[in-house]
């Protein structure tokens, strides 16, 4: 079975200017027990203050002027150096270049921003100004993933400051600057850490399998399960948090029998076991915990092992389709 230790995730940071969101997340990075590292900065402009300090931090950096280029073919020299990285996460710190939509599409749910407002107030532009002109008594900063319609991405983070009486446009981003550098790195370690958290873990396995046809769900030996509806509903699917000693969190399953499982375990290791109380019955272990899971393939699972118990008036369309 795999070790479940969280591996460092990989980060890329995208700077045009001073880079001091960059600075922030470099030196968090550097923290005990931090779950990220930088491994690249890049920048639209050669010049940008950010790169000196990374690269007298021994950060690779990248640069690339946009002037005179096609928008589509800069994203493409700034990912060929963030793949060539390793990267797996994609961090804006002060990037002031629109990305293409296929950019976005690509690093979807990899890529993270930092805008200077309590969104969904004030996108864009002058956002300390607006603030002031508003009347808030709130302003602040958040973390956002990053989707083609601008600063609109899921808000995974952020940080309120007051707006003061004698405020200027400066003065709020000077204090919202500072928030910012607290806030970032927090929201960052805490979003790569999610595919190892138990409890966002076990969130994303009920949502799938609460949304299969008359499911329930109820404890089986203490750990949550998920059985048939009914006085006679079976169980389809267990979440096993390192129970009986085992290094994973995962999901259990039904397969067809001793020798697929066996057959799964042979053919990728690192993603299936033989559970130690379910194993005999040919349920098979999928870890969870692990870098790049195929939530379509859990789906997969949850779906074929609830339709190997459901009442067969619920499956008989799903048979009749299998049939072909």
């Amino acid at each position: 079975m795999p070790d479940s230790a969280q591996p460092k995730a990989r980060i890329a940071v995208l700077i045009s200017g001073k880079g001091t969101n960059m600075a922030a997340l470099l030196y968090a990075s550097r923290l005990p027990a931090a779950p990220y590292e930088i491994v690249l900065v890049a920048s639209n402009d050669p010049d940008a203050e950010g790169l000196k300090l990374a690269k007298a931090e021994g950060v690779t950096t990248f640069s690339l002027a946009h002037k005179g280029m096609e928008r589509a073919d800069h994203d493409t020299a700034i990912e060929k150096a963030i793949r060539e990285a390793g990267a797996e996460y994609i961090a804006l710190a002060g990037y002031m270049r629109i990305l293409s939509g296929e950019f976005v599409a690509r690093w979807e749910g990899r890529m993270l921003n930092i805008h200077p407002s309590l969104l969904p107030k004030y996108r864009g532009l002058d956002t300390h100004k607006r603030a002031i002109e508003a009347k808030d008594a709130k302003a602040g900063t958040s973390v956002h993933l990053v989707t083609e319609e601008l600063d609109a991405g899921e808000v995974l983070g952020q940080a309120e400051v007051a707006v003061l009486p004698s405020d200027t446009a400066d003065k709020l981003a000077a204090r919202v600057r500072v928030a910012e550098h607290q806030l970032y790195s927090r929201t960052l370690a805490d979003y790569v850490s999610r595919p190892y958290d138990r409890d966002w873990l076990l969130d994303r396995v009920r949502k799938l399998a609460l949304a299969l046809p008359e499911a329930e769900e109820r404890p089986s030996h203490g750990a949550p399960g998920w059985r048939t509806g009914g006085k006679s509903g079976k169980y389809f699917a267990h979440f096993s948090d390192h129970h009986h000693g085992e290094h994973a969190i995962a999901l259990l399953a039904k397969t067809s029998g001793a020798d697929e499982m066996v057959a799964l375990i042979e053919r990728d290791p690192e993603t299936f076991y033989r559970p130690a109380y379910y194993g005999a019955g040919g349920w098979v272990g999928i870890v969870l915990n692990r870098p790049g899971v195929d939530w379509g393939q859990i789906e997969h699972w949850l779906n074929r092992s609830w339709q190997s118990v459901a009442p067969k008036r619920l499956t008989k369309v799903l048979d009749a389709a299998d049939s072909f």
